[in-house]
């Protein structure tokens, strides 16, 4: 188990095959070692706990899907002269994603189910719209980095009704790095679009 636990979040998810174990615990494979899913004990408030879990939980699998969208944009217009500010942006999300990836092993959060309708939908998603032409990518972007910064300040008031001081990490790390991050994103693609259209 263990040996497991060690494997960065990345590989558990792309390599997990498993089905229903006892007693309504999952019992997976990543690479044919054992591995069970759950979130950590030790929390005073289960509450507390509960909400950390769904917020890390969700905004990985938020930031997961970004990087499918840009993955998919890339495939289309990563040749075109958009291409290099369609990279910038997946490369800011894979520094998300990695941050969410370390929050949910430090605090040992289980990846939601639906990673897989994710992959697929992200990269579709992306591909989809980058077939509409940098219009129809760049609206894509738009529409999802609004999105997530409205996502982002709930889960922010949230935490601070809560206790601040407890949530700082969440609190200072990826949200207000992400926040600071799509309200960038949000601006150049505004000047871009608005120079070209």
């Amino acid at each position: 188990m263990e040996r497991a636990a060690g494997l960065r979040l990345r590989q558990l998810v792309s390599g997990l095959q498993g089905t229903p174990g006892r007693k309504g615990q999952c019992c997976y494979q990543v690479r044919g070692v054992p591995v069970r899913l759950c979130s950590s004990l030790g929390y005073a408030d289960n509450e507390d706990k509960a909400l950390l879990d769904r917020i890390i939980r969700v905004d990985h699998a938020g930031e997961y899907g970004a990087n499918r969208i840009y993955a998919g944009q890339m495939a289309v217009l990563g040749r075109s002269s958009v291409g290099p500010i369609i990279q910038h942006m997946w490369d800011q999300e894979k520094e998300h994603l990695k941050k969410f990836d370390e929050l949910m092993v430090s605090n040992r959060v289980r990846p939601t189910i639906l990673l897989p309708f994710w992959n697929v939908a992200g990269f579709v998603l992306g591909a989809g719209t980058a077939l509409l032409g940098k219009k129809g990518a760049m609206a894509c972007t738009v529409a999802v980095e609004e999105s997530i910064s409205n996502h982002y300040n709930n889960q922010i008031r949230a935490l601070m009704e809560r206790d601040p001081e407890k949530h700082r990490e969440l609190l200072q790390a990826p949200a207000y790095s992400v926040l600071k991050g799509v309200i960038q994103v949000g601006c150049r693609t505004a000047v871009y679009l608005s120079e070209r259209l």
